[in-house]
């Protein structure tokens, strides 16, 4: 899903330069020199030859902060028994199980207020229950598995200037146009977003507002479930989280229309308007998102169901619940059960990729689905000033959270330090100089965009330029950190590093004159063909190689509702997963022989990898758990005669020894193919997810042949043995098996594995105040059904307390989670006099909550908040849970290990929580 980079001023951005898709193509085995220790930063491992570096180091990123963050938690997926009915299963003994399952809940005694049931590629429902009565009903034969319901994080519009969408010349896209004469034509894509403008003259419509009846000419299929006011962030004053579903999708949002535009745009482009990768395709409109604010995962997962009844051939999601990276969790099942009916999913793959790895998000980790990585467009145009004394333009983006800039008038430029300034306009100690009047250049790095902001502005600036710290562009916001902070009143806005250095000599040499300006200059992105900063990394959490491939999607120009300008700049995955969508639909129009299963694998094997973003220009690789399998190439695997299956090979972890897989080569072609097998191996990572360390990457690949002749019209099979590396220890590696032919264009399969035993990772580890801690249930202001475990305010006491077990006071357990878990459960037990557990309170029946798929923290200070509400499970019967005695308690926590065994002790980490006294009288 879209958002923009709120990384705080320190953050390096990360959006690099380097080696283009073209010279990306003619991979090699050539040797790589590894970066000496100095350049790799004050931090590297010196006993450790292959160390490159790590993302603090190579990026500048700002320390964790000491502040708790909490993730919190929502309504619950409750998968049942039985199969679904796409898959074969019969829809009205399903309905028959939930009524069932129902009526024993509520025989148990629990109050589960159902929000959405499935049945097409799901079994079960989502309810809202507090977690006693989540507890009570997973030991029914009935239900498979609980999940927490994960709330998609909102979507933000952003400034709707022009811009230049080079984005189609990068995939292939303009040739598959102009050259293959592909359009999309008889294809059917749905868009899983905030709905689509069935009004925009792109897009099919009138042109006019509320001028146009759905459905359309195009957009000929939808629904919207949630209506204008739905906004599921607690946090946001809009709350608002019943939905209100009506028949017409149209957006009032622009995210879903912006999505739509780069699939299948058919505008004017002489006349400003915008042509899209597939620009004959018809639409499926499926609105899950409200004018403002996020949704849920359990309504993202209606709308699959309806892309179904509607008979979609492919659907994009540019959306997902970031750190949820299990293909396990149930928007990833029903997107690969599509899969299997025929329909090619999209999904972007998250845009938390400043936050570490292991950060990719349900649904694009399904096992089927094209999870989508975002790379950098080549240009783009922006709004500009210019300087003196040669009017010099200067492209620059607007911080959100700032006052618009102005389009006329000049001022005075001053600047708050040098380059060599690491903590340039941090100091808010009354240390800057003097700004009064002036235009202040800041270099970003070291504290937040906000706080170089507030204090320029606190010294007197009438405007603020950021200037990035490493090559490329970056999207700050300067809004508030907090309601009590004061709000930024001048105008900010962002340059690239090369302007920033330009401006800063010019100062230096002497007085500097900024003029604003109402007109756009075209900037050249120094970052173009590389990983955007922002870019989630995988693996998923079964060890699957995450994502898939990728495409553009930094800074993307495409249609935005009419009432919002028409056309509007977006960065994200969101943006780089429809690129995917729309090419699919011309592959699938060029091969329409291609299975739903079989599409990613073609776009697979003609993807082009690209150079390490982090240091480009260097011969170094982008880890393929950031970049799958590179960069879209449509025209190549349209063209394509020959494939090679699987399109990518998930290796595992080493602790087995080589792992050796077969690979399929398919020959279409008239006459026979001969390749000569080699392999090229990416950067490899490890160290703390949140700080990742980089390492040269030195994974082992032989062949069972030398060369491999391909007869035409036959298959041939290919034996490659994988030996993963000695390090990083406990890291994720990964490379690319390269089948060249004599004449012709090259093969490619990525793949990539874990070094070490998986279960050895830790996954309970301290946060902050060090958690996991118990804590008081302080404050609640919503959600108090859900035991507060949204928006609620903890106290820490680690020595223990005395609960009276009202709202407001009631236990919680903090916990911060360093990798993925299988499972997170807690059992209650009698206290023992030295405060160790003693008894379970009602034999095997003391588990009082168990949560499946429970993805990473994602910030090192992020915590998941587990409530006691007082009760227990009493065991079979009418009456099932109850509240327990006063008197002394103790939690155990056991967290299972993704891909963990729950019986061997060393896939399992637990902790036992301080006594928890029960005294209702107080």
């Amino acid at each position: 899903m879209t958002r923009p980079s709120h990384a705080p001023g320190r953050a390096a951005g990360t959006r690099r330069a380097g080696l283009g898709v073209a010279a990306s193509v003619a991979l090699t085995v050539a040797a790589i020199t590894p970066l000496s220790a100095a350049s790799a930063g004050p931090g590297a491992h010196p006993d450790d030859a292959g160390y490159l570096g790590s993302a603090s180091e190579l990026t500048g990123a700002p320390p964790a902060s000491d502040e708790l963050v909490h993730e919190p938690s929502g309504a619950w997926f409750v998968q049942l028994a039985g199969t679904p009915s796409a898959e074969g299963g019969d829809a009205a003994e399903l309905r028959r199980q939930r009524h069932r399952f129902l009526d024993e809940a509520a025989a148990l005694g629990t109050d589960l207020k159902v929000r959405y049931s499935y049945d097409r590629l799901w079994h079960g429902m989502s309810v809202r229950a507090s977690k006693a009565d989540i507890a009570a009903i997973e030991d029914s034969a009935r239900v498979e598995a609980v999940f927490p319901v994960a709330t998609v994080d909102a979507l933000e519009p952003t400034d709707t200037e022009p811009a230049m969408d080079s984005a189609l010349g990068m995939t292939g896209a303009d040739i598959a146009q102009s050259e293959l004469g592909l359009d999309g034509d008889g294809l059917r894509v749905g868009i899983i977003d905030t709905g689509i403008d069935i009004d925009h003259p792109d897009l099919g419509g009138s042109g006019a507002d509320d001028a146009t009846e759905f459905p359309t000419r195009r957009v000929v299929a939808g629904h919207d479930f949630v209506g204008d006011d739905y906004n599921a962030d607690p946090s946001s004053p809009a709350y608002e989280p019943d939905p209100q579903p009506d028949p017409n999708p149209d957006d009032c949002q622009g995210h879903g229309t912006h999505v739509a535009g780069i699939v299948g745009a058919d505008g004017d482009t002489a006349s400003g308007g915008v042509r899209g990768v597939a620009p004959a395709v018809e639409f499926g409109a499926y609105r899950v998102f409200g004018c403002g604010g996020s949704t849920t995962s359990d309504i993202i997962l209606a709308a699959l169901e309806q892309a179904l009844v509607d008979d979609m051939d492919v659907v994009n999601m540019s959306l997902g619940a970031g750190f949820v990276s299990s293909p396990d969790y149930p928007t990833a099942v029903a997107s690969d059960a599509l899969v299997e009916q025929g329909v090619t999913v999209v999904a972007s793959i998250g845009n938390n990729g400043t936050a570490g790895t292991w950060s990719a998000g349900a649904p694009g980790v399904g096992d089927d689905v094209i999870g989508v990585a975002s790379f950098d467009n080549t240009e783009y145009d922006a709004r500009m000033f210019t300087v003196s004394p040669d009017g010099r333009e200067v492209g620059y983006g607007h911080a959100s959270g700032s006052p618009e800039p102005p389009v006329e008038g000049s001022l005075p430029m001053a600047r708050t330090g040098t380059p060599d300034t690491p903590d340039d306009g941090c100091d808010s100690a009354g240390e800057l100089p003097d700004l009064s009047g002036t235009v202040a250049l800041v270099q970003r790095g070291e504290c937040y965009f906000y706080d170089k902001a507030i204090n320029a502005q606190n010294a007197g600036a009438e405007a603020v330029i950021l200037y990035n710290n490493v090559p490329g562009s970056f999207a700050p916001t300067v809004a508030p950190p907090t309601p009590d902070d004061p709000p930024v009143t001048v105008p900010v806005v962002a340059i690239s590093q090369q302007d920033g250095l330009e401006l800063n000599s010019r100062i230096a040499a002497g007085e500097t004159t900024l003029t604003w300006t109402d007109e756009t200059t075209t900037v050249e992105n120094a970052t173009a063909g590389l990983i955007s900063s922002y870019s989630s990394y995988g693996m998923s959490s079964d060890l699957t190689l995450k994502p898939d491939l990728g495409a553009p999607g930094g800074l993307i120009r495409s249609t935005y509702p009419l009432e919002k300008d028409g056309y509007g700049v977006l960065s994200g995955t969101s943006m780089a997963a429809p690129h995917v969508a729309g090419a699919v639909a011309l592959l699938l129009q060029a091969r329409p022989d291609l299975e739903a299963g079989e599409v990613r694998d073609v776009l697979q094997n003609h993807a082009d990898p690209a150079d390490w973003s982090l240091v480009p220009d260097s011969g170094y690789i982008e880890p393929t758990h950031r970049q799958g399998a590179g960069m879209l190439d449509i025209d190549d695997a349209a063209l394509a005669e020959t494939s090679v299956t699987p399109g990518k090979l998930s290796l595992g972890e080493s602790e087995t020894g080589p792992s050796t897989r077969t690979l399929t080569v398919r020959n279409d072609g008239d006459t026979a193919v001969t390749y000569e097998p080699s392999h090229v191996n990416a950067i490899s990572t490890g160290d703390a997810p949140n700080d990742p360390g980089f390492y040269l990457g030195e994974a082992g690949v032989e062949f069972g042949t030398d060369t491999l002749t391909v007869p035409a019209g036959e298959t041939a099979e290919l034996d490659v043995t994988v030996t993963a590396p000695d390090g990083p220890e406990l890291g994720q590696y990964g490379g690319y098996v390269v089948l060249t032919p004599e004449d012709g264009d090259p093969l490619r399969v990525p793949f990539a594995g874990f070094v070490g035993d998986y279960q050895d990772l830790p996954v309970l580890t301290e946060a902050g105040a060090g958690l996991p801690e118990l804590g008081r249930v302080a404050e609640c202001e919503r959600y108090v059904e859900l035991n507060c475990t949204m928006g609620g305010v903890y106290d820490l006491l680690p020595d223990g307390a005395t609960y009276t077990m009202t709202e407001g006071d009631r236990p919680v357990v903090l916990a911060h989670l360093e990798h993925p878990a299988e499972n997170v459960s807690f059992e209650l037990f009698r206290a023992r006099h030295d405060g160790t557990p003693g008894v379970p309170v009602v034999g095997p029946f003391n588990t009082v909550l168990s949560v499946d798929e429970v993805g990473r923290s994602g910030t090192p200070t992020a915590f998941n908040a587990y409530v006691w509400d007082g009760t227990r499970p009493r065991g079979h019967g009418t009456d099932r849970t109850v509240p327990v005695p006063d008197g002394r308690y103790v939690l155990r926590m056991t967290v299972t290990k993704s891909l963990g065994d729950p019986h061997n002790p060393e896939h399992v980490e637990t902790w036992v929580s301080p006594v928890i006294t029960v005294d209702r009288e107080g």
